[in-house]
């Protein structure tokens, strides 16, 4: 008989969180999902609520917490730029304190844990595409910060514990994903040419739209994060999204066709410290997790489109 992992998911009503919690209930594990709903929603695991195995406690990461667990996976940030930068001391005490309160926990309970960290470290990258011994161009105050710091910080944290302590850690870097469940109101440039496209709106561009994203269906990213926490003797970090690089317009023209929209496109002030490149190098990934992306862009918009279609 296989004897359950008690995994904990911090951040598990989330987009990803919530993904991930499927997951790993599917595999067979016992799950514990901690989240303050401040960006997570009920609504993403409410059809958990029923199963035996599942469990949601409402706690904030930046308070400590005590449970035996056997793994940990920390999702718990705010990740699009209208939530982290709505209240940036918060964003930042969340990587850092709950990073902080998680790595504790996996001392205490000799648990593995896993660090959900970002392409975001790599600031707006002078090397392209990023590989993970790239260590970043990052602007320590700018408005962005709040979030690419706390994430570097929150790295800078696990390897510590480890090399310290001994603790048993997993980095990864995840690159833009998307797919059902996330906000239609959190400014992610797919949710936000999505909502934009089926409501009929003019989809709006910033800047010129040349700048790009590399955009990763969520499946295939929790795949990747499974894999990462299940693997032996490797600590990362390592980048998780797809290497296929897009421009904005290509992506707001394409959401335009697969939608039938008859919305049409305008441009507005690039954000400050908007990154102008973004593409993973994702060879470690392959290597070492026998990982790569399956779901092809047009694939993992229709599902998409089709969940938004479903909650406008």
């Amino acid at each position: 008989m296989k004897i359950l992992k008690r995994i904990l998911v911090t951040g598990g009503a989330g987009f990803l969180g919530s993904h991930l919690c499927d997951r790993l209930l599917a595999d067979g594990n016992d799950v514990i999902c901690l989240d303050n709903l401040f960006t997570g929603s009920k609504d993403n695991i409410r059809h958990l609520l029923v199963n035996p195995y599942f469990e949601y406690i409402r706690h904030d990461v930046t308070e400590p917490i005590q449970l035996e667990v056997d793994q940990i996976y920390n999702l718990a940030c705010p990740a699009s730029p209208i939530h982290y930068q709505y209240n940036p001391i918060k964003t930042a005490n969340t990587s850092v304190l709950g990073a902080i309160n998680m790595l504790e926990l996996a001392r205490k309970t000799n648990a593995r844990i896993l660090q959900a960290s970002t392409s975001e470290v790599y600031g707006n990258p002078q090397i392209h595409p990023q590989p993970e011994s790239y260590w970043g161009s990052v602007n320590p105050i700018g408005i962005r910060s709040c979030y690419d710091e706390g994430k570097r910080m929150a790295e800078t944290l696990f390897f510590d514990y480890h090399r310290q302590y001994d603790v048993d850690i997993r980095v990864i870097r995840i690159f833009n994903t998307y797919g059902p469940r996330m906000n239609p109101s959190d400014g992610r440039v797919v949710s936000n040419f999505i909502v934009q496209a089926i409501r009929g709106e003019a989809l709006t561009v910033y800047g010129t739209g040349t700048q790009t994203r590399s955009f990763c269906y969520v499946d295939d990213l929790i795949d990747g994060m499974v894999r990462m926490m299940e693997t032996e003797d490797f600590l990362g970090p390592v980048n998780l999204g797809n290497p296929e690089e897009f421009t904005m317009m290509n992506l707001a023209k394409k959401i335009i066709n697969l939608t039938g929209s008859n919305s049409h496109i305008v441009h507005a002030k690039l954000p400050s410290d908007d990154p102008v490149q973004r593409q993973p190098i994702i060879d470690l990934a392959m290597e070492m997790l026998d990982w790569k992306p399956s779901i092809s862009l047009d694939d993992g918009l229709q599902r998409t489109i089709a969940y938004f279609r479903k909650i406008l």
